[in-house]
């Protein structure tokens, strides 16, 4: 403010409401090896049904990761998902239409940068959307003016093309720009019947700067790459394909465009999936490493790879610290191993190592085995691993009470979807899970199928041995570090210092009044804050937390009393 000379009010405002701001705790995050998708991205799904529109339906190669991505969204509705490709030769490849070979485009932005100027029509005119064996299912049939009438898909168009308004607007009344396309699953995987017409685009252009009523692009290659789901549009026809006339793509003028000489009818061929192993799925994970960019809760492991799981539970949970990861032992340990299950598992969870020893992180949570469900798709029951469910009853718990509550027991932790379980843990056996921090699953007569247990892969006294106090400090921690950034370039003075008290206290309040902890103390002044630290540019705020703990044993005891004995004379002496 600027200094006043004469007489006069001024009026500043200090703004002391800051609130600490929410954060996300349940979004899911996992890779795996999809017949259909975009690869090497995040990509959000929000259910099942957007988990199939995106990315495909299970098969025979990938149907434990599938289901372990499904089994989570049957309990959340935010999974941050990335499909793992296979690149160089050999590896996963688009089919592509008009006698091309496969090749890989990525996604939308590996198409924008480097295939969106390919002029090669005869090798490469059409490509599938994404990389796969499903895209050689796909067909795509092109008609203009010239060849509608014998066109075979006219029946689902209005009109013959012709020449659009926003061509015959610049003068240009024969141009014959307009096009139809449709796209074909020739082969029925996509839809489960053959010749199912999954997209038309009726009226497109050949003019590049077609608009629309709307104002938006309708030259035909630009409506393809915004608006197809399964095919991309590389380049245009071969001239063997087009009669006279200007070349496709050039700007809406004075000469005509040129037809087609017949219809471009192609299906697609060379699609291939690749060979997705362990070095792909840990790639895909490394899109995760960063915090600041991707924002996420629960890390799903999928199937039981102990490289896979350790290198999740080594790379990004424990590195980033603010998100969990959940893992399964192979199916191995549990499937048709009768007797042997609890040692078979204990010996997996110690192959979870890390320079020779096993992990000990309370940024893991590991399950004990696996459950028979039904897959729909398929129309037969599988063997599915279940940590896609103990990071869903994570996300129920969240709805239900609040991060820090246990997810295990009988009021959150009934997993859903179960037939069966590979193995029905004894107490005894129980007992020894739990020794090695995993978590039993039980199927109760009459009850579900439960998680019986909240430990963490922390194999030492703490009170982060338990999943809901490691999921406490997550929240506690993200949410007063992002109002703690507010402070950055102030004045480290008792005025910065009460104001970040004032912020945090209440905060903790409120978590203490949802019975998230017992008591807590802030300590922000010139004890922590002394003259050396607020010469080196640091703000030091200490806060002491005493969380609350999970029931994880009950003790009853039942006392038989004589008669004529009053219950105070007994009471406590046992």
């Amino acid at each position: 403010m600027a200094f006043q000379l004469s007489a006069g009010v001024n009026v500043s405002e200090i703004d002391l409401t800051t609130v600490i701001p929410s954060v996300a705790t349940s979004t899911g995050a996992f890779v795996g090896p999809f017949a259909w998708g975009p690869c090497s991205e995040v990509t959000t799904v929000s259910d099942e049904v957007s988990l199939v529109n995106k990315f495909g339906k299970p098969d025979e190669n990938n149907y434990e990761y599938w289901f372990s991505a499904a089994n989570f969204l049957a309990y959340g509705n935010n999974l941050k998902i990335v499909r793992a490709v296979q690149t160089g030769a050999g590896g996963s490849n688009n089919a592509t239409a008009n006698t091309g070979t496969g090749i890989l485009i990525r996604n939308l932005d590996d198409w924008t940068a480097n295939q969106q100027g390919n002029a090669d029509g005869t090798q490469n005119g059409w490509a599938a959307r994404c990389p796969g064996s499903l895209g050689n299912t796909l067909k795509i049939s092109v008609a203009d003016g010239g060849s509608y009438a014998g066109w075979t898909y006219a029946s689902q168009f209005t009109a013959t093309p012709n020449t659009s308004a926003y061509v015959a607007s610049r003068g240009n009344s024969n141009a014959n720009d307009e096009l139809h396309i449709v796209v074909i699953d020739e082969d029925g995987l996509f839809t489960g019947t053959a010749g199912t017409i999954l997209e038309k685009y009726p009226f497109v252009s050949k003019a590049s700067d077609a608009k629309d009523d709307s104002g938006n692009s309708n030259y035909y290659k630009n409506v393809i790459a915004a608006q197809s789901q399964y095919v991309h549009w590389l380049a245009h026809p071969a001239s063997a394909n087009l009669g006279s006339g200007t070349a496709w793509g050039s700007i809406a003028n004075t000469s005509a465009f040129k037809t087609t000489t017949g219809n471009l009818t192609f299906s697609f061929s060379g699609g291939s999936n690749g060979s997705i192993g362990t070095s792909q799925i840990t790639s895909g994970w490394d899109l995760f490493k960063n915090a600041e960019s991707v924002d996420i809760s629960l890390c799903v492991t999928g199937t039981g790879n102990s490289t896979i799981a350790t290198y999740v539970v080594s790379n990004i949970a424990e590195s980033r610290k603010d998100c969990v990861a959940f893992v399964s032992p192979t199916k191995a340990t549990n499937v048709n191993n009768p007797g042997n299950e609890s040692a078979a598992v204990i010996t997996y969870r110690n192959s979870l190592t890390s320079s020779g020893l096993p992990i000990t992180s309370s940024y893991a949570v590991m399950d004990c085995g696996y459950k028979y469900q039904y897959d729909k798709y398929a129309d037969l029951y599988r063997w599915v691993p279940l940590n896609g469910d103990i990071a869903g009853l994570c996300v129920r718990t969240d709805n239900d009470r609040d991060p820090w509550f246990s997810p295990g027991g009988l009021n959150r932790g009934v997993i859903k979807n179960v037939v069966k379980l590979a193995w029905n843990p004894t107490k005894t056996e129980r007992d020894n899970l739990y020794l090695a921090g995993i978590n039993p699953v039980v199927s109760f007569p009459g009850e579900g199928t439960v998680l019986f247990g909240d430990k963490t892969l922390l194999n030492r006294p703490s009170a982060f041995d338990r999943i809901n106090v490691r999921r406490l400090f997550i929240v506690l921690e993200k949410s007063i570090a992002r109002a703690a950034r507010f402070s950055l370039f102030e004045f480290n003075d008792q005025f910065t210092r009460a104001q970040f008290v004032a912020i945090v206290e209440p905060f903790l309040r409120e978590v203490q009044g949802r019975r998230g902890i017992t008591d807590f103390r802030v300590v922000c002044d010139e004890t922590n804050n002394t003259s050396q630290v607020i010469d080196s540019n640091q703000f030091i705020g200490d806060i002491y937390i005493k969380p609350a703990r999970s029931i994880n044993f009950i003790q009853l005891n039942f006392v038989a009393v004589r008669t004529g004995v009053q219950f105070s004379e007994v009471v406590g002496t046992f």
